[in-house]
């Protein structure tokens, strides 16, 4: 439990993490841009107010300068009569509509003010921008008091005052220079005003994306924990558990594959719990018959040998009964391990011959019929004894299920650089239900024909791990009552 909150706390950290970077961000951009917004809104604004001021005292000093000649003076006199006409229309022509943003000042060649529309016209610092402007006689620009970047976000914003600097030439022959001031009160206004919306907007989008990564981590870990708990029923050997499937993403994917595996553990369980039981049944009746007729000979073997006989035989008979499941659990065995093959050449068709001709002798009771290859050869290089085993499992397999008067075939051909062998019965074959299972381990089709015919569920997984282990295949195709037909593909290696 520990544990868990641990990592709930740690998912809950990088959660606040990343929403505090990934709004942070989009919040300090769209500030950012905000206030460049503005201020490029004042500047343009200043240099406006600043082309309106300077086309209206041109326009005003031609008048100044009209006035003057048409009342007949010449010389000194008329520049001093236009110098006078213009001072005195100076406080009237600022006061125009598109001028009201702004505060003038004007300084003569000197630098020295003459006039201004109030005291926050007369601007300290920029003394170096006004001697420029005369100097190149081009309008320059300059901006005081500027705030920091970032300084909107804490407090009110401080844009600074934008000043434009143009050169002019006064009525009586002077320059003068205009300063344009401009106090971007609006524009810091528009950013103050959108400080508090932003940064509400700012916390409820990190609530919000901690929220739905909290929500979608409790989820995420919801499952995982499920598929813990399925890890330690299936360790302590509970495989009741199922996961929830719901979805089609990589969890639901995961949960349907672990399902999968717990139905097939279940299975296996099931088919060993079985096997077990069969296997101490099977071993249990042997042994019971072995102890009785053991009596039996301490009792009466001495004095009757027909007693004797029967003993004997029925003890010879139980004990290969016990060794036939020995061997099938020590082939289980070794088909585990890593086999061992020594390869040579062989004949495949004589060693097939050899098998029928066994199985033969051993199933002469049940008066089967036997089809082998026809004498002509078929060479491979493999393991011949492995071979051998796996086809004597298939043939001892078809003998068992096939009734008497029935037949078991084996075919065999050359296919490019494999080679196919063919073992066929006409038994009472398999159910369509069991063939995806009869290569399991323990797994029997029929446990009542299993019992009856002394199979353990082991010689099929034993003749597949020989085949797979060979760089070969096996498949199996049968209908119930028609028989059944093991196919076997081996490569023939070079000759």
């Amino acid at each position: 439990m520990r544990g868990r909150s641990s990592l709930r706390t740690w998912l809950l950290l990088v959660a606040i993490l990343f929403a505090g970077l990934v709004v942070g961000g989009v919040a300090l951009t769209t500030y950012v841009v905000v206030s460049d917004g503005m201020s490029l809104v004042a500047h343009d604004a200043s240099v406006a107010v600043a082309q309106s001021a300077a086309q209206i005292v041109k326009q005003e000093t031609t008048n100044a300068k009209l006035a003057a000649a048409e009342e007949g003076l010449e010389g000194d006199a008329r520049e001093r009569e236009a110098e006078r006409q213009f001072q005195r229309r100076v406080p009237e022509m600022f006061r125009a509509g598109s001028l009201a943003a702004g505060a003038f000042a004007f300084y003569e060649e000197s630098l020295e003010p003459v006039w201004f529309s109030d005291e926050q016209a007369l601007l300290p610092g920029a003394e170096s921008q006004r001697r420029r402007a005369l100097e190149l006689n081009q309008t320059t620009e300059s901006t005081l008091d500027e705030g920091g970047v970032l300084d909107g976000l804490f407090a009110p914003a401080k844009l600074g005052t934008y000043v434009v600097h143009v050169p002019l030439d006064l009525p009586r022959g002077e320059r003068g220079v205009l300063d344009v001031a401009y106090f971007p009160t609006r524009e810091e206004a528009v950013i103050d005003a959108i400080r508090f919306p932003m940064a509400m907007l700012a916390v409820s989008a990190m609530i919000i994306m901690i929220v739905m990564m909290q929500t979608s981590m409790g989820w995420v870990l919801k499952l995982v924990d499920d598929l813990r708990r399925a890890a330690d029923s299936i360790d302590a050997g509970q495989l009741d558990v199922h996961l929830p499937e719901e979805g089609q993403h990589e969890i639901g994917d995961l949960a349907r594959s672990i399902n999968a595996l717990i139905d097939r553990l279940r299975r296996r369980a099931d088919v060993q719990t079985r096997f077990v039981a069969d296997a101490s049944h099977e071993l249990a009746t042997p042994v019971a018959g072995i102890r009785g007729y053991t009596n039996i000979l301490r009792a009466w073997g001495a004095d009757d040998p027909e007693v004797l006989d029967e003993a004997i035989r029925a003890i010879d008979k139980e004990s290969r009964r016990m060794a036939r499941l020995c061997g099938d659990l020590l082939s289980l065995v070794r088909s585990d391990r890593a086999l061992e093959f020594k390869i040579s050449r062989f004949d495949v068709n004589a060693r097939c011959r050899e098998i029928l001709a066994a199985a033969a002798t051993r199933y002469l009771y049940k008066g089967l019929e036997f089809v082998g290859p026809e004498d002509e050869s078929l060479v491979m290089m493999g393991d011949p004894d492995r071979v051998e085993d796996a086809i004597s499992i298939l043939v001892d397999n078809a003998c068992k299920y096939t009734a008497e008067g029935g037949q078991v075939r084996i075919a065999t051909r050359k296919r490019r650089d494999r080679v196919q062998i063919q073992v066929a019965d006409t038994g009472i074959g398999i159910p369509q239900d069991d063939l995806p299972n009869i290569f399991e381990r323990f797994y029997r089709s029929d446990a009542s024909r299993s019992q009856e015919t002394g199979g353990f569920g082991l010689g099929l997984p034993i003749a597949k791990a020989i085949v797979e282990a060979t760089g070969g295949a096996i498949d199996v195709k049968s209908r119930e009552g028609e028989g059944t037909t093991f196919t076997i593909l081996l490569p023939r290696g070079r000759l």
